[in-house]
């Protein structure tokens, strides 16, 4: 995929672990705005399994927690009518695991806005494998002000 992602249009040389351009061990996750939707397509290695064809719980969390607050991102960057999103921090999510995720072909994350203020909005995200949702997420994410650690990280 030649197109740019909103993590290597906005954060290039972040190093997050999940999705973090600049991470060569990390997951890399590469979200894109599709409407009112941040979808994102991801293919689990055999070293990301929990047992053989089946994929780690963290690592489902780690990528639906970044695919959901890139989505709370993008959507107080949109909100704003910003050139750029503000950095934002996970202040909680809950992951429910489903059923069994398969790790023999990519699988999707898609992520959309539920609730949202000027400084944090609650996303509501899936990854779904094959046709079945697998895992969902419910997050709270919210944009840091200076002082914070993670503020301009990106």
């Amino acid at each position: 995929m030649t197109e740019r992602c909103l993590q290597e249009q906005y954060a290039p040389h972040n190093a997050c672990f999940g999705c973090g351009p600049a991470n060569e061990k990390g997951l890399r996750v590469r979200s894109f705005a599709v409407g009112d939707t941040v979808m994102a397509h991801w293919q689990p290695q055999e070293h990301h399994e929990a047992f053989p064809g089946v994929l780690c719980g963290g690592i489902i969390g780690t990528l639906l927690d970044c695919h959901c607050n890139w989505t709370a991102a993008w959507h107080l960057m949109q909100r704003a009518r910003a050139d750029h999103p503000p950095c934002t921090v996970t202040a909680d999510y809950k992951i429910i695991l489903q059923r069994p995720t398969p790790t023999d072909a990519p699988v999707l994350l898609q992520a959309t806005v539920a609730e949202a203020s000027d400084e944090r909005a609650s996303i509501e995200g899936m990854l779904i494998a094959g046709d079945k949702v697998c895992a969902t997420c419910h997050g709270t994410f919210v944009a840091v002000r200076p002082g914070h650690p993670a503020y301009h990280r990106w």
